[in-house]
């Protein structure tokens, strides 16, 4: 189905509670995972599954089941973008991008680590945020299916060092 650029705001609130100590960034919802109401659903995205594999859980399948093992983790969850224009969910369309207030999650938890979903989420932070934040995020290999270049393993060897920073 072909798409033309629309301007969308992300239709989610954060993941996040007072014991969050690290934070994980995407750039901005798929239409899919729109569709399904939270991030990441599009169901060949490969984030919850490498989360799982790097947090020693279960694969979660329902939100609350998604929400509890990241909480549980002291993993909060977002996007660099609260608004933009894009065409269907291909992040290299994103434009006039309007970055997430992440200084108010820093605010309201113990988050001191940062890491991007990919390239896309760590350009818009560095561009947008880090200069309001200081905490530099490091960015991991993408879970997008868009990403074929990375196999499930690949994906969870690079994502290991957030299962490392939980343990902390």
């Amino acid at each position: 189905m072909p798409y033309d650029f629309e301007h969308k705001a992300h239709p989610f609130e954060p993941v996040f509670d007072k014991n969050s100590k690290l934070l994980i960034l995407g750039s901005f919802p798929s239409v899919r995972s729109m569709e399904e109401g939270f991030y990441y659903g599009h169901a060949r995205n490969r984030f919850w599954p490498v989360m799982a594999a790097v947090l020693g859980s279960p694969i979660p399948r329902t939100v609350r089941d998604k929400k509890d093992m990241l909480l549980r983790h002291g993993i909060a969850l977002w996007d660099s973008a609260a608004q933009c224009v894009i065409k269907g969910s291909a992040d290299a369309s994103m434009r006039e991008i309007v970055p997430n207030d992440v200084g108010r999650l820093i605010s309201q938890s113990g988050i001191r680590h940062i890491f991007a979903n990919g390239k896309t989420a760590g350009d818009i932070y560095n561009k947008y945020i880090l200069p309001k934040t200081g905490i530099p995020a490091r960015v991991l290999p993408s879970t997008s299916p868009a990403n074929a270049a990375f196999t499930a393993e690949r994906l969870i060897e690079h994502w290991r060092v957030v299962g490392e920073l939980c343990k902390h």
